[in-house]
């Protein structure tokens, strides 16, 4: 009986001091810090200081280079027109070319139909000069093209003037509500431990959609749309988070 008890004793010392060497190896790597976390959030109001007029030229043949030619006449006509009216080469850029196979599916089999060759141009300018937009719609239309859809946007100069702005007003926003937090707590904020963004949120701001229902016809209601139309300000955001140590 007595050995029974020995034995027992033993191996539970034994338990117990595994579990302390285990304690002491894994706490080290979990050490237990007091921490507060803020989450900051800010709003900004920007107003456009750029139009984009976008265009898609679709064009087919019986083989990829006709595709190709075709495509291209329509799309050197574009620019030619626009460089007569005073556009800069600058401000007409290419926003994707694909060439590809067509064809139709008939009774579960694939039917060749040549290639169709498709380019996404977009015409930019100043939102000063959007009185402009009705010009750059009819040289697109009458060189073939057909328009997409029209933004008001943010230049890339003026997109880091602001998020930089946003990202800074978020930060001091999340130290703020850290701060308060700590002091609820009768607490210190101590030193900044991480912080995390979810960057800045801006998406441009869509004026005109084309419908689908023709060439002339999305291309009229596009200028009706763009008639005496200003870009108002709009609110951009960012939001940061920001973690402190208690003192």
């Amino acid at each position: 009986m007595e050995k029974a008890v020995q034995i027992t004793l033993i191996i539970c010392g034994t338990i117990l001091f595994l579990g302390l060497v285990a304690f002491s190896i894994i706490s080290p790597a979990f050490p237990q810090t007091n921490t507060v976390t803020g989450t900051g959030e800010a709003s900004i109001k920007v107003t456009p200081d750029i139009v984009g007029v976008y265009f898609n030229v679709e064009t087919s043949g019986t083989t990829s280079k006709e595709a190709k030619d075709a495509n291209s006449e329509i799309v050197d006509g574009l620019i030619t027109e626009l460089l007569k009216q005073g556009f800069e080469r600058k401000q007409i850029q290419t926003q994707n070319f694909n060439i590809y196979e067509d064809y139709d599916w008939t009774n579960g089999q694939r039917i060749p139909k040549g290639f169709k060759a498709t380019h996404s141009i977009k015409v930019e300018l100043s939102s000063e000069n959007s009185e402009k937009i009705g010009e750059i719609i009819d040289a697109g239309v009458d060189a073939g093209a057909r328009i997409s859809y029209i933004n008001f946007e943010l230049s890339q100069e003026l997109q880091n003037t602001h998020k930089a702005e946003a990202m800074k007003l978020a930060a001091q926003d999340a130290k703020t509500k850290a701060n308060a937090i700590a002091e609820g707590l009768s607490e210190k904020l101590g030193n900044l431990v991480s912080t995390s963004s979810n960057d800045f949120d801006y998406q441009p701001w869509r004026l005109h959609e084309a419908v689908g229902s023709g060439i002339s016809e999305d291309a009229e209601l596009a200028k009706e749309a763009s008639t005496n139309i200003q870009p108002s300000e709009r609110e951009i955001s960012a939001r940061v988070t920001a973690v402190f140590k208690l003192k």
